[in-house]
């Protein structure tokens, strides 16, 4: 008889997630709240929110529920070309993180005691601009309608990130600006 996976993320969460993206003001409290929701919704052992810096071409983490510190701290991620979810855009799984190519650090995940990986890509446009990773003790297994709805909230995820750069931008500009003489600002 074959496993039937159970649907987790309902309507009800999806709104209120969906809500609380396009209403927070503090975007390190929406991005902690997110992760932690993502790990009591799907009862996994954790997930974290990283950014895509294109200059460094490393994913930085900017939250994390579940995992550990001393992971966390294990070394650069590079996102090169094995990093299939940034180049395609498209959620990438990980089935076993002691053995795939693709993972920089096995012994990290195995002490760890990650044993799979779903990558879940944040978009900005067409961009993919980080992901959304989820890391599970076991076998990591979802219905297909929530990572659909996963990757939808990724991408309002990131509209949020980058209208937060936007807000971080303009007001260094005006700090600039109001730092400066009087004299320098008439017309």
């Amino acid at each position: 008889m074959a496993n039937i996976i159970e649907r987790k993320f309902y309507l009800r969460q999806f709104k209120a997630i969906s809500n609380a993206i396009s209403t927070y003001e503090d975007f390190n409290l929406l991005v902690n709240h997110l992760v932690e929701g993502v790990c009591r919704t799907f009862n996994v052992k954790g997930a974290s929110i990283m950014i895509f810096d294109e200059v460094e071409k490393q994913l930085f983490r900017v939250s994390s529920y579940g995992i550990s510190d001393e992971y966390h701290n294990k070394g650069p991620v590079f996102a090169d070309h094995k990093y299939r979810s940034l180049t395609t855009g498209k959620v990438e799984i990980v089935a076993d993180m002691k053995t795939d190519q693709r993972i920089q650090y096995p012994e990290a995940a195995e002490k760890e005691g990650i044993v799979s990986m779903m990558a879940i890509p944040i978009k900005y446009r067409k961009n993919v601009i980080g992901e959304i990773r989820i890391y599970h003790h076991e076998p990591l297994v979802l219905h297909k309608e929530d990572i659909e709805s996963l990757c939808v909230l990724a991408n309002q995820l990131g509209l949020a990130i980058e209208n937060n750069g936007l807000k971080n931008f303009v007001d260094q500009i005006r700090m600039v600006i109001e730092g400066l003489p009087p004299r320098m600002l008439k017309g």
